[in-house]
């Protein structure tokens, strides 16, 4: 989840009969959807010894004050290991991992009932997943082909608040309804919900 410590588990099982020694080499970059690296947050080798049919667990631990100031709006984290079995000439294996990290930010309630023509009340609740204050929080909800734009207060560490958001449906049927929160420190974290209007 944003805004967490990303834990991590490499296994390697030696599945022969021989003792092999592997060494590790473990990167992780942030990148963008096209994969193109942004910035390196993680770097490190390691040596495992494995007996005869032996598995052995790697952790590996990427702290969010490693990667927070890196991450894009797209939320993606590439993880590499190549591992290569010494005193065996060419003998590598290249393992890849992409980490999407979720947004559990925004949740919005509805009414029970909606109809055409009478004034409805959303509460539109969001939150501030760091380990650290935001400011300059900013709420954008698109409902009815129209834009609101709200000014909030901030948020202390890991602070969950809440907006009420009354609106009158002018037609029955299906409503799409967008909230995008955006601070100082991330941007564009997006709820949606569809709204059924029933006839008056």
């Amino acid at each position: 989840v944003f805004g967490k410590d990303i834990n991590l588990i490499l296994i390697l099982n030696n599945l022969s009969a021989d003792r092999k020694t592997v060494k590790v080499d473990m990167s992780a970059s942030t990148i963008l959807y096209t994969r193109r690296t942004v910035a390196e947050i993680l770097k490190a080798t390691t040596s495992v010894e494995l007996g005869p049919k032996q598995g052995k667990h790697i952790r590996v631990k990427i702290p969010y004050s490693h990667y927070g100031r890196y991450l894009t709006t797209d939320k993606r984290i590439q993880v590499t290991a190549l591992c290569e079995v010494m005193r065996m000439q060419g003998l590598k294996l290249l393992v890849e991992k992409t980490i999407i990290l979720e947004d559990t930010n925004i949740i919005i309630k509805l009414p029970r009932r909606i109809v055409v023509n009478k004034a409805a009340t959303l509460e539109i609740s969001y939150a501030n997943p760091l380990p650290e204050p935001v400011s300059r929080c900013v709420l954008l909800v698109t409902l009815m082909n129209q834009q609101v734009k709200i000014n909030l207060a901030r948020l202390a560490p890991r602070e969950r608040s809440k907006i009420y958001f009354e609106f009158t449906p002018r037609r029955s049927g299906p409503l799409q309804l967008q909230v995008d929160f955006s601070c100082d420190k991330f941007s564009h974290v997006k709820g949606f919900v569809t709204i059924a209007v029933a006839p008056s």
